[in-house]
């Protein structure tokens, strides 16, 4: 029969089944991945199930549900993907049966990033290039490109699009899509005109070069006032001093006239 596959969630946890029927004496369960992971004795007797896990990688992270002793893996890493094995011993040294699983650990894809690069020809044409990524995306991530506009929609499979763009084309928008078997995300949408500004467009937004320059000179106008307030601040200060000066000397003189001499005998 096939070997099911089973997707898990980096850093989560994933349970895979086991089955074994209670009119059945169990000598033992041995779990294997890439070599044996782990060797269940049953409960018998009273006595209390052991469990010996042999493979270090999994040493604190597995565990073993009964009354089957299914696999529990917990805080998954990327070299727990691979195929699994479950083996049943009877009593009677036969193998009573084993199961087989696939399992796949995939990564919770963030929100895409997309870089740009375009270029105006002499036909003025912009010729754009986007560029779809996923951070630490790992394997088995699909991209594509849906683009709309005047109530049609197209969709272009991989993670770059090429395209152009010319003034009084529709105003078409582009968003990509990123999806792996436990996540699928999207990016914000691209405006076709956006990353085209040019001179000869008057129909697009300012570029970014003008936009820093702009800003440029309203920080440098900022200045220039608060350096023509700070100097008109000191000239103010500096012809201030000395009427304040002048004024208390006059206040001195009138104290000393008003001061009357000594009495005659």
């Amino acid at each position: 029969p096939e070997t099911p596959e089973v997707v898990a969630v980096l850093h989560e946890s994933i349970y895979l089944p086991l089955e074994i029927p209670s009119d059945e004496e169990i000598e033992d369960i041995i779990w294997y991945s890439r070599k044996r992971l782990a060797t269940v004795v049953p409960e018998k007797e009273g006595h209390l199930a052991t469990v010996t896990v042999t493979d270090p990688h999994y040493q604190g992270r597995v565990s073993f549900l009964g009354p089957s002793y299914s696999l529990h893996i917990s805080n998954l890493t990327w070299e727990d993907s691979g195929l699994y094995q479950a083996q049943v011993n009877l009593g009677t040294s036969q193998i009573f049966a084993t199961r087989h699983y696939n399992l796949r650990v995939h990564r919770k894809l963030s929100e895409p990033q997309i870089t740009v690069n375009f270029e105006i020809s002499g036909e003025r044409t912009c010729n754009m290039s986007l560029t779809c990524s996923v951070e630490k995306a790992g394997m088995d991530v699909n991209y594509s490109w849906l683009s709309w506009g005047d109530n049609t929609d197209t969709v272009h499979e991989g993670p770059v699009l090429s395209t152009s763009w010319r003034p009084g084309d529709s105003a078409l928008s582009y968003t990509c899509r990123a999806s792996n078997p436990i996540s699928n995300v999207s990016s914000r949408p691209i405006p076709a005109g956006s990353f085209c500004a040019d001179p000869r467009y008057p129909s697009e937004k300012p570029s970014t070069a003008f936009c820093l320059l702009a800003k440029g000179l309203l920080l440098l106008l900022l200045l220039v006032i608060l350096a023509v307030g700070l100097w008109i601040i000191q000239v103010w200060k500096r012809g201030e001093m000395p009427r304040m000066k002048k004024l208390r000397r006059n206040r001195m003189k009138l104290r000393k006239k008003r001061t009357p001499g000594p009495s005659p005998v």
